[in-house]
């Protein structure tokens, strides 16, 4: 029956005005939600809606609902969300259908997604990266144990520098190798160009990643990058020793956590509650380690953390410099010097 044949029944009837009016109400509040509210399609699969860190406002999520036809009306979007209580959309990816109406799509995203951003800053070991992994998927001790001790720990050449820092899409529920086995991927893809080069250079994969870890944690910024990556360069083909601070952190901490050198990780009493990098001591200097590059010469036996590109193009691509020696004053500027006593004197004009 037609609306107008509706309206022209309760006209002729003895319903008063405001019955009739509160009908008509009822009749658009239907004809609303069916054209508005209602699910898109009567069946339809499961589907992906992401989303993305800084697109997580709730009108540019109902835009972005409206223009995958997840939903019939973006304004009809906005006001269930307000009326749902207006709660935070998180970013991530979420498991919804175009057969589910507003209301239902609402409910899914005010709570948990089933994927997470996360997001791996340069420069990073990989218990940092587990870290993380225990503030974004809930990682238990057992859990950041299996991936620093076990799931990295299955190739000599992967136990440290290839989990790429970049930002993921991660399941909530992904298992500790599960994430290491795909942050390995991204490294490889990613490095692959570079290893070509190194090839064309008759560097080693492996060089290039220990170099470039290095030159990720003694940088103020990647800018300076091809200069230290030059310097580091130059003190390897002269058999100096490196003597990089970074190198002794990466030993220091290893010892304080693990209670060994840390050539071979083992399963200990690992907890991340620890504060990694901070300044070196000068009896830091004398630790008994393969990744003391103040009393070995050469590369340490493997990357001290996971570089990014960055550092990666800087070791195939150094400055060409004379100098030996640099330091940063407080303000992170660098500073160069070819001789000792050069360098001894940019140590008492810019940090004394």
């Amino acid at each position: 029956m037609k609306i107008r044949e509706i309206f022209n029944k309760i006209k002729g009837s003895k319903f008063t005005v405001p019955v009739i009016v509160a009908a008509l109400l009822i009749v658009l509040i239907v004809v609303i939600y069916f054209v508005a509210f209602s699910a898109p399609q009567q069946q339809a699969d499961p589907g992906q809606f992401l989303v993305n860190t800084n697109h997580s406002a709730s009108g540019e999520v109902a835009d972005s609902l409206s223009t995958k036809g997840f939903i019939k009306s973006s304004l009809a979007f906005r006001v269930a969300h307000l009326l749902y209580g207006h709660r935070d959309i998180q970013p991530g990816s979420y498991q919804i259908s175009k057969s589910m109406s507003v209301w239902q799509i609402v409910g899914v995203l005010s709570k948990e997604p089933n994927m997470k951003w996360v997001t791996i800053p340069e420069g990073l070991r990989k218990e940092q990266v587990a870290e993380i992994m225990r503030k974004k998927l809930g990682w238990n001790d057992e859990q950041i144990n299996k991936f620093v001790t076990t799931y990295t720990a299955m190739k000599f050449d992967y136990v440290e520098g290839v989990y790429f820092p970049d930002t993921y899409l991660i399941p909530v529920n992904e298992a500790p190798l599960d994430l290491a086995e795909r942050m390995q991927r991204r490294f490889e893809e990613q490095f692959a160009p570079y290893s070509k080069e190194a090839l064309e250079q008759n560097i080693q994969w492996t060089t290039v990643i220990k170099l470039a870890s290095i030159i990720q944690r003694e940088a103020a910024g990647s800018e300076d990058m091809p200069l230290i990556s030059g310097i580091l360069w130059n003190r390897l083909n002269q058999k100096m020793k490196l003597e990089v601070d970074a190198t002794v952190q990466y030993a220091r901490d290893s010892v304080a956590h693990y209670g060994t050198a840390p050539d071979l990780y083992q399963d200990t009493s690992y907890t991340a509650e620890g504060t990694w990098w901070k300044p070196i001591q000068v009896a830091d200097k004398q630790i008994d380690s393969p990744f003391n590059t103040y009393l070995y010469q050469g590369l340490p036996a493997r990357p001290i953390a996971n570089p990014g590109l960055d550092a990666i193009k800087a070791v195939l691509h150094p400055e060409e410099t004379e100098c030996l020696y640099y330091l940063h004053d407080d303000s992170r500027t660098i500073h160069c010097a070819n001789t000792l006593a050069e360098h001894e004197q940019n140590i008492e004009q810019y940090l004394r």
